[in-house]
């Protein structure tokens, strides 16, 4: 011995992994489990496929925009009022929103302007984001459109100086 206690090293078996178990036998009288169903395989999409959820959306936005170009917002009794103008008297970045998709639609524009410019501008924006979505996905390719922080800042920086324009006198001209 060299002075040490040292603990004989002991060679301890490893715990060996058990082998899987059978499937349990379906009790007598007991129908058998059916095969597990291979994958559905998807063909390839071709263009049209790929197109379903842009026109899908453009069907929808078509619709409501039909709905207001039917039905006069300039009438009342028809949608609500803003509770904003209702309440305070202010014009909210939304009101005159509906007057102006009604101008819109009937080809008014420069009546769709003057009710709710920025709305106007979201058409645009939209109809332009739309036909870069449909491209993309005839083609297979996805949209990525990434806005950072400082495009959200600048957009709502627009927003707020539209709806605090709107409400003063010498920017009566965005106002509804």
């Amino acid at each position: 011995m060299n002075g040490h206690n040292h603990p004989v090293d002991q060679a301890q078996p490893h715990p060996v992994p058990a082998a899987p178990s059978p499937p349990p036998h379906p009790a007598p009288g007991a129908a058998p489990a059916p095969p597990p169903r291979p994958a559905r395989q998807a063909g390839p999409a071709t263009p049209l496929r790929r197109l379903l959820v842009p026109l899908g959306t453009l069907g929808a936005v078509a619709s409501a925009f039909a709905y207001v170009g039917l039905v006069d917002p300039n009438q009342p009794g028809h949608y609500p009022v803003c509770p904003l103008l209702r309440f305070t008297g202010l014009y909210c970045p939304g009101c005159g929103g509906l007057r102006s998709a009604h101008d819109f639609v009937t080809g008014h524009f420069a009546a769709a302007v003057h009710s709710n410019a920025l709305a106007v501008a979201g058409y645009l924006v939209f109809a332009a984001v739309w036909v870069l979505w449909a491209v993309r996905s005839a083609r297979g390719l996805p949209l990525r459109i990434a806005v950072g922080d400082r495009q959200w800042w600048l957009i709502g920086t627009v927003v707020v100086v539209f709806s605090v324009v709107r409400n003063l006198p010498f920017g009566s001209v965005l106002a509804p």
